[in-house]
């Protein structure tokens, strides 16, 4: 196995999309479950702590060592067939894949053209369209891990969790979520979303579902916050919230996604096609089987009293590649405010039960410094973008951050709804659920990972 001392080569595996850097040793890039067997041994051997990395999309440091070798895992990069797939594979290119063969694998977290299928397992990633069929947890059907002794198992929902490891003592919120090890029966569940500290994921079998004969985008605009509220709720009611494939009626949109009237001023910068007096808009994907359902929708957003003239709608390639665009011009236009203010963003990733999301939209409009509020509303969770312009702003968003957090875990929420815990969300993963379900977290920890070599700081410190 070829181990590289290189510092030159290392340094471009030490930091994520979180902007936090970090310093590691060596860095190893093995090529199957085998290669990453004898590494984890050695490290475990040598209590040599480990960090797994991929593509670094990862908003949460978690990938970014704190000393150690890292492993990365871009050379396990196969597509063996439509269902088995190793762990370094993009996952936009697994899903362009599949769909060439007329099927689709649902997970769609925006970063899914650079991050990679073991990522989103280990993250349980989810996107626009988990409001209709959930995170990536329901569409694995099996792992192949190596587990921090060196041992190489595959894993499925039949596969109990060992005897001897210790149960975790916690009913995870009924919401949207990606904080904490997954309270589960079978190992499967345990391991997916545990964020690379229970195991390294080599390769996984998939679930997948048909493509939908057609899909609708549609983007509408609201003259206020309240009228588009309404919509959602009734585009929620008439949603399939389970994951198949069959329809329940007209409105049943897949995605719902909600842009506050700052991701509009952005949206403008680059669209001609948004009109002056919308406060609000929702974007919605929704998949039909014979005709698109255009008229049950123009009844709804009539009756919710949209900006009903100036919506905007596609049904083919071309049309829905536009409204893509019109979505992505947001994070594109904090990007750039981010650069012009040469200070970092601060970024809210929570989620709130469905009968809670007023009182946590009235606490997101309560922010007085300089932001922007869009997300998966769907799913009850916003992502709230601090735009800080100078020091001052940004400890200030920090305290506006934390106090959001609480107001979520207050009202029945949880602190991370999709992008993980890693390094940065520790003290509020421990605030959320308390020190007792930490120290059955990090009793399991030891349990499995006796030299505490994998991901040492994610999630919570090492006891």
């Amino acid at each position: 196995m070829h181990v590289i001392w290189d510092p030159t080569i290392i340094e471009g595996y030490l930091s994520d999309a979180s902007n936090i850097c970090g310093h590691a040793e060596a860095l190893v890039r093995p090529k199957n479950a085998k290669e990453v067997s004898e590494v984890v041994s050695h490290c475990q051997q040598q209590a040599i702590p480990l960090t797994v990395t991929a593509r670094r999309t990862s908003t949460t440091g978690g990938p970014v060592p704190q000393g150690g070798w890292l492993l990365s895992t871009e050379r396990m990069d196969n597509i063996v067939s439509n269902t088995e797939v190793e762990s370094g594979v993009l996952l936009g290119a697994y899903q362009s894949h599949v769909e060439s063969c007329g099927m689709l694998f649902p997970p769609d977290p925006t970063s899914r053209h650079e991050s990679t299928v073991g990522a989103a397992i280990a993250c349980n990633a989810s996107g626009a369209r988990s409001f209709c069929y959930g995170p990536t947890r329901p569409w694995i059907e099996a792992v192949e891990v190596v587990f921090p002794t060196g041992e190489v198992q595959i894993v499925d929902r039949d596969t109990p969790i060992p005897i001897e490891w210790p149960r975790i003592g916690w009913v995870a919120p009924d919401v949207k979520t990606a904080a904490g090890y997954f309270p589960s029966t079978n190992l499967l569940d345990l391991l997916i979303g545990q964020e690379g500290t229970l195991g390294v994921i080599t390769k996984a079998w998939t679930r997948l579902v048909s493509q939908p004969p057609g899909v609708l985008l549609l983007i509408a605009f609201f003259p206020d916050v309240a009228s588009a509220m309404s919509f959602v709720a009734v585009a929620r009611n008439g949603a399939r919230r389970e994951t198949t494939p069959q329809s329940v009626g007209a409105l049943n949109p897949r995605a719902i996604e909600y842009f506050d009237h700052n991701s509009l001023r952005m949206v403008r910068q680059r669209v001609a096609d948004v009109p002056k007096q919308a406060q609000s808009a929702l974007f919605l994907e929704i998949e039909y089987q014979d005709e698109p359902p255009i008229e049950a929708w123009w009844d709804a957003l009539v009756d919710a009293n949209a900006l009903v003239d100036h919506t905007i709608v596609a049904d083919d390639d071309r049309g829905r590649r536009r409204l893509h665009e019109v979505r992505h011009a947001i994070p594109a236009g904090i990007n750039e405010q981010v650069v012009r203010n040469q200070m970092p963003k601060l970024g809210t990733d929570f989620s709130v039960p469905d009968d809670s999301l007023t009182a946590m939209m009235e606490s997101y409009a309560s922010v007085t410094l300089p932001h922007v509020l869009f997300g998966h509303i769907g799913d009850n969770h916003l992502h709230l973008n601090f735009l800080p312009r100078d020091a001052s702003e940004l400890e200030k968003a920090k305290d506006w951050y934390r106090e959001l957090a609480m107001k979520a875990v207050e009202l029945g929420g949880t602190v991370s709804a999709e992008h993980g815990i890693g390094r940065i969300k520790r003290e509020l993963l421990a605030d959320m659920v308390g020190p007792d379900v930490i120290a059955s977290f990090q009793s399991l920890k030891r349990t499995v990972d006796p030299a505490w070599i994998l991901g040492r700081g994610v999630m919570f410190e090492q006891q």
